[in-house]
């Protein structure tokens, strides 16, 4: 099962983030850089690899050509986004010619994929390290340095970094994201998730809670629960017993009615009544399920291994509804899977229509070396049909998203306000219960970033709801 969040883009790259922090004037502390790619978890990987140089005396730069260390942590989820990472990799070598001391490395799960390849034969990186290898990043980097290959992509089958305090990568103070467990163990056949990151392992409950209190004390007003299959989620101690999923949401919750709380992703098989009971009965979890459904064919379905039936879906969508009427759904959909004809095309977006998704996630099929779809069926779709599909599903989610936010003008939601809007310093961005991005502008009120605001809708965009604060909430 991928991760995402609602702030991804198309092909699932996030884009590059960076250590933002300069040299004490005079210092001779080494420096690092790091840039991130793909899913939530590697960002949140990132500022776990932050927090541990930064332990062992390295100090952030927001210049990659002045870094002793570039570190870019990867997705190998699809071919455009390793296309991408490769692109990026040529422009540190050349940075390298420059500064012959420079070290180049490769996190994450293009690490774990392609260690040797990157490595030996292109002789792009000095240093490879798998997801749950950043422990011994200072020791790989000291090997590295004296000539050695500095590999280390062994899966953990109890990594969980519980102990590490994340180091948060160019934050906006406001947002923060939270991993509860790593890996997985849905063995969906195009998907390397489970070949890069290992079996699922759940993180010790206390730390979580930990975790999420003291970003709220230092003024965080919004935390995502991070798993690539969050209702998987279980933890268990002599002392506290058993905790699940929702258990643990609540937990959570009970910090504080300021602290809102988001968690991603769920699958369509595990999600619970028990979960959704949860979001319903407080109101600073926010009403929003992502749930990806992939394709609206059963006979698709069964070919991903996804383990459940459209009607099955189909009736998971109904039931979030039922316990939890206004409540946002987003889903990650694929086009031109292996065999997929028109027909299974069709039904993927009659499933659409049926859903009424608020937003989705569209991608074509990109085969991934190493997945059980690779080894088993022929990639038989011409890529021209799977962008013709593509282009379908993504008008008809454009459509749905529009008469979405329609429905909204009117009402009155509650705004946590994020930071300026990317189109003008005199407006607000935030978001709201639904996931929602709501902008509107700051004349006329004392609101601040971090603050709740009430904000009447007035109109809107494709995927941006345009408003005018009411109050303070």
């Amino acid at each position: 099962m991928e991760v995402l969040t609602a702030r991804m883009h198309d092909e699932k790259i996030q884009g590059s983030a960076y250590v933002q922090g300069s040299a004490i004037p005079g210092s001779s502390a080494r420096k690092f850089y790091i840039e991130s790619y793909g899913c939530a978890m590697n960002f949140a990987d990132s500022e776990i690899v932050a927090s541990i140089l930064g332990g062992s005396g390295f100090i952030a730069t927001a210049d990659f050509r002045e870094a002793d260390v570039v570190l870019i942590n990867t997705c190998s989820i699809r071919e455009k986004a390793e296309q991408t990472i490769r692109s990026r990799l040529h422009i540190f070598r050349q940075a390298k010619r420059l500064n012959s001391g420079m070290l180049i490395g490769v996190l994450g799960c293009m690490a774990e994929r392609l260690k040797a390849k990157l490595l030996e034969e292109e002789k792009l990186v000095d240093l490879v390290v798998g997801p749950d290898g950043y422990r011994t990043l200072p020791v790989l980097i000291e090997a590295a340095e004296e000539g050695q290959k500095s590999v280390n992509v062994l899966l953990s089958r109890e990594e969980t970094y519980a102990d590490i305090s994340p180091v948060r990568i160019n934050s906006n103070g406001v947002n923060a994201f939270v991993s509860i467990m790593r890996g997985c163990n849905n063995m969906c056949s195009f998907c390397v998730v489970p070949f890069t990151r290992g079996r699922e392992r759940s993180r010790d409950a206390g730390s979580i809670i930990r975790e999420c209190s003291g970003l709220f004390e230092e003024g965080y007003r919004e935390v995502t629960l991070l798993g690539q299959n969050v209702d998987s989620y279980h933890w268990y101690s002599e002392k506290g017993g058993d905790v699940t999923f929702a258990m643990l949401l609540e937990q959570v919750a009970c910090i504080s009615p300021e602290l809102r709380v988001r968690f991603s992703t769920s699958h369509p098989k595990d999600i619970t009544d028990e979960v959704l009971f949860v979001i319903d009965g407080h109101e600073n979890i926010c009403n929003y399920v992502h749930l990806p459904v992939q394709s609206g064919s059963n006979r698709i379905l069964q070919l991903m291994n996804r383990t459940y039936t459209r009607e099955w879906y189909l009736a998971r969508i109904r039931r979030i509804r039922e316990i939890v009427p206004d409540c946002g759904i987003s889903s990650d959909i694929i086009s031109g899977f292996c065999t997929e004809t028109e027909d299974d095309h069709q039904e993927t977006l009659s499933l659409m229509h049926e859903a009424r998704f608020d937003m989705s996630y569209t991608y074509f099929y990109s085969e991934r070396p190493g997945t059980l779809a690779a080894r088993r069926y022929a990639d038989d779709i011409p890529e021209t049909e799977k962008k013709r599909r593509l282009d379908e599903i993504v008008k008809f989610q454009n459509r749905m998203s529009r008469s979405s936010n329609l429905k909204d003008i009117g009402s009155i939601s509650k705004v946590l306000i994020e930071g300026d809007s990317k189109k003008s310093a005199a407006a607000w961005m935030g978001r709201n219960d639904q996931n929602k991005v709501v902008v509107f502008t700051k004349q006329g009120n004392s609101l601040g970033k971090g603050d709740y605001a009430l904000v009447r809708i007035e109109h809107s965009t494709g995927a941006t709801l345009i408003g005018e604060a009411i109050s303070k909430a």
